[in-house]
């Protein structure tokens, strides 16, 4: 990334789901803690002054559609079920396309998007409540039902609320690394970035007794990556059977417990890649990972390049804190 900052226009089309959009700017503000660079944030609208929003008072936007043109990041916030779109608009977001532009949409947006013909032949998602209608609306969109957010190069879609907290912390680990997406994440204490192809619950949960999460058990193995965990050691720490323990952990966050601590161990990699100088078999060990030669094939099959491609990437122009 240049050293000026990733300038990301916000579109704020009215009715604006004004939490979508507050979320999104709390958490890219945070992206700079990393000491790795920081965003630009600017909110603009099709029609400045007071603007509609789903729920409560109106927002005051300022900045127009002109603003587009200097963003390298085009982030288009919807909110109603059919949020106002015109030709004008649809027409800007393709210019932004067609001249290279990053261009997200999350909740609503993402309609915006594809009634302006960028998501034809691309893969998108929305909002559960949503989908069935993306998909009749717009037949061209291969419709991602089971995802929190979708990357099609250079076009990302997400569903709404949590969803765009998670798609931010992507946005920030490609931009700015790995380390600066988990600062970013602490800081809002937001938990571990979730994969995004994890299902969108679709029905709040039935009225019944409460149950303890497993968030205490992740945590728990989360400060143990350098030790073998096995699913016998998150079950017994969990106080359930193994069955239970899949069961639970996939309804809590889309993934079998093996697959989650994988992505712990390999997001751990990444952030001693980008801080440390410790050797490829150090930071195999320190995450868990095994040798240098399984550090190497995990890293090739989940991210396709190379440990000392990655760290070369992201290396920082001070030196390295030793570890």
């Amino acid at each position: 990334m240049s050293e000026s900052p990733h300038h990301i226009v916000f579109v704020a089309v009215p009715p604006v789901m004004a939490h979508d959009l507050a979320t999104a700017q709390a958490v890219l503000t945070e992206a700079g803690t990393a000491g790795r660079g920081s965003y630009r944030l600017d909110v603009t609208t099709p029609d400045p002054g007071l603007v509609e929003t789903v729920m409560g008072p109106e927002l005051v936007i300022r900045q127009g559609l002109d603003l587009v043109g200097q963003a390298d990041t085009v982030f288009v916030v919807g909110g109603g079920a059919r949020p106002r779109a015109d030709e004008r608009l649809s027409s800007v977001l393709r210019t932004a396309l067609a001249a290279g532009r990053r261009i997200v949409g999350s909740c609503t947006g993402v309609f915006v998007l594809a009634q302006a013909g960028l998501l034809d032949g691309r893969r998108a998602t929305t909002h559960w409540h949503n989908l069935d209608r993306l998909a009749r609306d717009y037949p061209r969109v291969t419709v991602e039902r089971e995802a929190l957010y979708v990357v099609d190069e250079p076009i990302l879609t997400s569903a709404g609320a949590a969803a765009v907290l998670e798609l931010c912390l992507h946005l920030i680990r490609t931009d700015l690394g790995a380390a600066a997406a988990a600062a970013a994440g602490n800081l809002i204490l937001a938990a571990p970035p979730r994969p995004a192809d994890q299902p969108q619950p679709t029905a709040t949960v039935p009225p019944g007794p409460a149950r303890r999460t497993l968030a205490t058990t992740r945590a728990w193995a989360r400060s143990r990556l350098d030790s073998p965990i096995v699913l016998a050691d998150l079950a017994a720490h969990a106080k359930v059977s193994e069955r239970t323990l899949t069961r639970r952990f996939h309804a809590e966050t889309g993934l079998s417990p093996l697959r989650w601590l994988l992505d712990q161990r390999i997001d751990l990699a990444r952030q001693l890649l980008e801080t440390t100088d410790l050797t490829m078999d150090g930071i195999a060990h320190r995450s868990g990972l095994g040798s240098s030669d399984s550090l190497r094939r995990h890293f090739v099959l989940r991210l396709g390049v190379t440990p000392s491609a990655y760290r070369t990437r992201w290396r920082p122009a001070e030196p390295a804190v030793r570890g």
